[in-house]
């Protein structure tokens, strides 16, 4: 049984790669052979250079890092004083106010965009990386892992830094994100894919160069082609937006499976 589960696996995992393996192919391979199957052919890297230049790519890639970090670092701001909050406050309305932040797992994201959008058209936000970051500067899923690991550390600890002295952000600081170390690690993981390939919302919101994502960026790219699509020099530009993450998760798949086994979620 163990041979079969394995089997299926593995083929599941081998159609997944197919994608992406002929993408890879092809942002190699020459234009007039790009939508041949075949393994024979010289591999070239004129396409990088050519999508390169075609495209603000730097723009872009200065645009991504912003926003994905900056969403990131707030993240983890709110997150972390949020999930204190429920896991060792007690205030009225405690358990109602988690239900609320556990509901908005399940509202789809796109149901809020004409919302956000009329908000950030008051504040006169829109076509601003600020505007694009806005919405998810407050994250539920952060909160609940958040929560989930805080609740694991002893009450103890924090008893003795506060007769050490210590005020509430400092025991923060120096008890819980200490320990709560590997359910950081897993939640930047997440927050930097999910954000790096986000594409509806910065679509609608951006109209400049200047702002917009590599996602963004990379469907403008392929609709550029008026005579159609140049499937050499797309692949080359995909790979060019995924080729960080891609880097990321090889070096770092053993760490992000880990912290999710020891972020505390039961």
């Amino acid at each position: 049984m163990r041979k079969i589960s394995h089997l299926i696996m593995t083929l599941v995992a081998f159609l997944w790669a197919v994608p992406l393996l002929w993408m890879v192919a092809t942002a190699f391979r020459p234009k007039h052979l790009a939508t041949r199957i075949s393994v024979e052919g010289p591999l070239t890297l004129q396409n990088f250079a050519e999508a390169w230049q075609l495209a603000p790519f730097p723009i872009y890639y200065r645009n991504t890092l912003i926003i994905v970090l900056g969403i990131l670092a707030v993240q983890l701001v709110t997150a972390t004083l949020a999930a204190y909050a429920f896991a060792r406050l007690e205030f009225k309305g405690k358990n109602l106010l988690f239900i609320l932040v556990l509901v908005q797992l399940m509202i789809p994201t796109d149901i809020l965009i004409f919302p956000n959008y009329r908000i950030l058209r008051e504040l006169s936000l829109l076509n601003t990386r600020l505007g694009i970051m806005i919405p998810y500067f407050a994250t539920a899923f952060g909160i609940f892992l958040m929560r989930q690991t805080f609740k694991s550390v002893p009450y103890e600890l924090e008893e003795a830094a506060r007769l050490d002295g210590c005020n509430l952000l400092q025991r923060i600081w120096h008890i819980y994100v200490p320990l709560a170390k590997p359910t950081y690690i897993a939640f930047g993981l997440v927050s930097v894919s999910h954000h790096w390939s986000n594409f509806l919302w910065p679509l609608i919101v951006t109209k400049d160069v200047a702002v917009r994502p590599l996602t963004v960026g990379l469907s403008i790219f392929a609709k550029s082609f008026e005579t159609g699509a140049q499937w050499a020099q797309v692949s080359a530009a995909t790979l060019l937006v995924i080729f960080p993450l891609l880097l990321a998760f090889f070096f770092f798949q053993r760490q992000f499976i880990s912290s999710f086994m020891q972020s505390g979620i039961k």
